[in-house]
C-alpha cells in the first residue's frame, strides 16, 4: 500500500496502531496520501458527505479537509452535489465519488468459467464478458483477457482508457490440484503449475496487475461494495463450482501468512457413519452437477444460467439440504475460534436458491450442539453472483484509493 510511514511497519489505519479509531486522520503534511484515502473511503461508505461531516468523523481540521477535497475534485475523483441549505450560515455542498474518476478490470478464473469485468469508481459494472469451458488452461485464459482488453481499447474513448487503474485477478490457488474434481484428463491442467499468471498478464498490460485467491476476493468485494456491519468480524462463504471463503476482522480482509486464510472448503465437517469429510464435498455446485449427470440430466446451465436453474426437483432439494447442514457445521467450528458477528453466504446461483440455503443453515444451527458458543447471525451476501470478479477489480481500487481495504500478499507488478 502507498502512504506515509507508520510505526512498527504497520500499514496506515492498521487496527494495531489505533484500535477502534481507524477513521481518524492526521494533520501532518507527510500523511496527505493516507488522508486522501480516508476521505474517499468514507465517501464510498456513505455515498455523499459535506466537508463538515468528514472533518467531524476523521478528526481532521476543516482546512485540511477543504484542501484534500479541492485536490481530489481537481483530479476528477470527486463531484459536487446540489447545495444543501440549513437554517443558518452558508449552504453545504455534499461531495461524492465521481463514477468516471477511475476504472478497474476484475478477472475471475474459475473451474468452469472465467469472467472479465470493467467497473467504474463507484463499483458499477460497465462491461462484462464470460467464457465457459470444461476446464481452464493458462493459454486460453490469457487469450480471453487480452482479446477483450484490446476490444475495449478500440471501442472506448481515450478518457476511459487513460483512467484504468489496474487489473485484479481472482483465482483458486494451486488450480492444478482440482483437475480430478473438474473432470479434466490427466495432465490437462498441469500448465498452471509453472505459470505465474500475474507476471504473464503484467507483461502484456500497460497497468498494474494484482492477484488474490478467488473466494477471498469475493469476501473483499463484500467489504468494498457490499453492506456488512461496519468494522465487524465476519466469516464469508462463496458457493461456486467448489465452495470457498474468506475472513474479515475489524472491517478488514484477513488473508493470513500465505493469503489462504479462510480456506473454508477444506474445513472438516461431519459425514455419514461418523466419518468426517470436507465442506467442499457437500456444499459445492459441482456436487449438484454430478448428481444431475448421474441421472442423465443436463447440467451445463448451472454455469451458463446462474439466474435461473429451472426445475431440478429432488436433486436440488437434496443438495440444498446437504449444503446447508455442512455450512452450519462449518460456522459452529469457526465460531469456536473467532467470535464472528456475521456469517455471510453468497454464490453462483439463483437468488431463490441462495435464500433457501441461508434459511436452512439457520435452521440447522438451532438444532446442533453449540453450547458455550455465541453463534453469528447468518445472512445472504449483498454483492451477488459476480462477487469474485468484483473482488478482483477491488484489488487495484483498494491498493490505490482506500484505507484498510482488501490487499493481497502477492503485490502488484
Amino acid at each position: 500500500m502507498e502512504g506515509g510511514s507508520t510505526r512498527n511497519g504497520d500499514s496506515p489505519g492498521s487496527p494495531r496502531q489505533n484500535p477502534g479509531r481507524q477513521n481518524l486522520g492526521t494533520n501532518q503534511s507527510g500523511m496527505r496520501d493516507f488522508n486522501e484515502r480516508l476521505v474517499m473511503s468514507l465517501l464510498r461508505q456513505h455515498g455523499s458527505m459535506a466537508k463538515t461531516e468528514i472533518a467531524r468523523m476523521t478528526g481532521l481540521s476543516a482546512q485540511t479537509v477543504s484542501v484534500i477535497m479541492r485536490g481530489l475534485e481537481a483530479d476528477a475523483l470527486l463531484i459536487r452535489g446540489s447545495p444543501q441549505r440549513g437554517k443558518v450560515g452558508q449552504p453545504s455542498i455534499p461531495m461524492s465519488l465521481n463514477p468516471d474518476g477511475a476504472y478497474f478490470f476484475g478477472l475471475k478464473i474459475g473451474r468452469r468459467s472465467s469472467e472479465l469485468v470493467l467497473i467504474d469508481f463507484r463499483g458499477t459494472i460497465r462491461r462484462m464478458r464470460q467464457h465457459s469451458y470444461a476446464w481452464p488452461t493458462p493459454e486460453e485464459t490469457i487469450a480471453f483477457v487480452m482479446d477483450d482488453i484490446a476490444q475495449l481499447r478500440q471501442a472506448e474513448d481515450r478518457a476511459v482508457w487513460d483512467r484504468i487503474g489496474g487489473l485484479g485477478v481472482a483465482m483458486p490457488f494451486e488450480l492444478w490440484n482440482w483437475a480430478d474434481a473438474a473432470g479434466a484428463p490427466a495432465g490437462a491442467m498441469d500448465g498452471w503449475r509453472e505459470i505465474d499468471m500475474r507476471r504473464e498478464l503484467s507483461a502484456r498490460c500497460p497497468f498494474p496487475v494484482y492477484l488474490q485467491n478467488d473466494a477471498t476476493s469475493a469476501c473483499g468485494a463484500e467489504l468494498v461494495f457490499g453492506t456488512p456491519l461496519k468494522q465487524c468480524d465476519f466469516i464469508y462463504f462463496y458457493i461456486g463450482a467448489f465452495v470457498g471463503g474468506g475472513i474479515a476482522l475489524g472491517g478488514r480482509l484477513f488473508g493470513g501468512r500465505t493469503g489462504n486464510a479462510g480456506a473454508l472448503g477444506s474445513m472438516p465437517v461431519p459425514g455419514p457413519g461418523g466419518r468426517t469429510r470436507q465442506l467442499i464435498d457437500v456444499a459445492s455446485i459441482s456436487v449438484l452437477e454430478k448428481a444431475l449427470v448421474a441421472r442423465g440430466r443436463e447440467a451445463q446451465h448451472l454455469w451458463t444460467a446462474p439466474d435461473d436453474w429451472g426445475d431440478l426437483g429432488e436433486d436440488l432439494e437434496r443438495w440444498i439440504e446437504g449444503a446447508a447442514e455442512g455450512l452450519a457445521d462449518a460456522i459452529i467450528a469457526a465460531a469456536a475460534v473467532i467470535d464472528f458477528e456475521e456469517s455471510i453466504i453468497e454464490g453462483w446461483m439463483p437468488l431463490s436458491v441462495r435464500s433457501e440455503i441461508v434459511r436452512r443453515t439457520r435452521r440447522f444451527l438451532q438444532t446442533k450442539d453449540s453450547e458455550g458458543l455465541s453463534l453469528p447471525d447468518v445472512r445472504e451476501g449483498t454483492v451477488g453472483k459476480h462477487a469474485r470478479a468484483l473482488g478482483g477489480a477491488s484489488l487495484p481500487l483498494a491498493e490505490r484509493f482506500l484505507v484498510g481495504a482488501p490487499s493481497s500478499p502477492a503485490h502488484s507488478l
